[in-house]
């Protein structure tokens, strides 16, 4: 199947200010990429992209002052089959850990495991070590967490997240992040786009999600504790150690987003 994906933003600089976006495909669904898939400014403006440590695909440009319109979309070919659920994958002992993983075992700036070791052993530590464990993380997560988009803040940390009791997709993902990295297990943010494809039309609007990924046997295995059930249709467009290293935009100065839409689209089959 294919699925056209894409966003559509408007932001306001009172004076040219540089831009740092991530809205394209990851790196890893290039082969994926039907069409091309650049990053179109209006007013026109040079768009500089590079691939970051975490083979994510990041666009720079410097907004003019006034309004800039900033649109882009992809059509990208997907499997048309739900994310893989494979109960039997074990856990790996850290001693054989790939050494690329041990930076998603430690603490990060929204992932605070330091402070949640305790309460992730308490809850989960008799649960087998492996896909078990982790999915009762999502489990908890997503029953002890409310989804409320108004309970987005930029500054929410995993431990205020489980304090709250609520936030959105993001904060479900640092939660069960940093459970996962208490419990020795690397797990990584990821953000992309998760439309209604195969499932029922909600009453949110499409958004960026997030979800994240655990290493158990085998490699990097999805797992999504705002939804937890696997879905059809998943673009990733970045990973990294938190939502820290992934903003969809970061502006180098003041500016307004007067505009944000995204766009996440199955065509029908032919």
């Amino acid at each position: 199947m294919r699925i056209t994906v894409g966003c559509d933003l408007t932001v306001a600089c009172q004076q040219p200010t540089p831009l740092l976006l991530m809205v394209q495909p990851h790196t890893s669904r290039r082969v994926d990429l039907v069409t091309a898939d650049p990053l179109v400014s209006n007013p026109a403006v040079p768009v500089t992209e590079f691939v970051d440590g975490f083979g994510n695909r990041c666009c720079c440009l410097v907004a003019l002052a006034g309004d800039t319109q900033l649109s882009q979309r992809a059509l990208v070919e997907c499997s048309g089959k739900p994310d893989p659920v494979l109960p039997h994958l074990s856990a790996v002992p850290v001693e054989a850990l790939p050494p690329e993983t041990y930076q998603f075992l430690r603490p990060s700036r929204y992932c605070e495991t330091d402070r949640l070791d305790q309460t992730a052993w308490d809850l989960f530590g008799e649960i087998p070590a492996g896909w078990p464990q982790v999915q009762a993380i999502c489990d908890s997560v997503h029953t002890r967490i409310h989804f409320d988009m108004g309970q987005a803040r930029p500054t929410k940390t995993a431990l205020e997240v489980l304090e709250e009791g609520q936030g959105v997709c993001r904060d479900f993902a640092h939660l069960a992040i940093a459970f996962c990295r208490s419990l020795n297990i690397p797990a990584r943010y990821c953000t992309g786009y998760v439309g209604y494809t195969g499932v029922p039309r909600g009453p949110e609007p499409i958004d960026f999600s997030a979800w994240f990924e655990a290493y158990l046997e085998g490699g990097w295995h999805v797992f999504d504790a705002r939804y937890n059930t696997p879905r059809i249709g998943r673009v990733l467009i970045g990973r990294g150690r938190d939502a820290g290293d992934v903003p969809f935009l970061h502006s180098f100065g003041p500016h307004d987003l007067t505009r944000f839409e995204v766009i996440t689209q199955a065509l029908a089959a032919v």
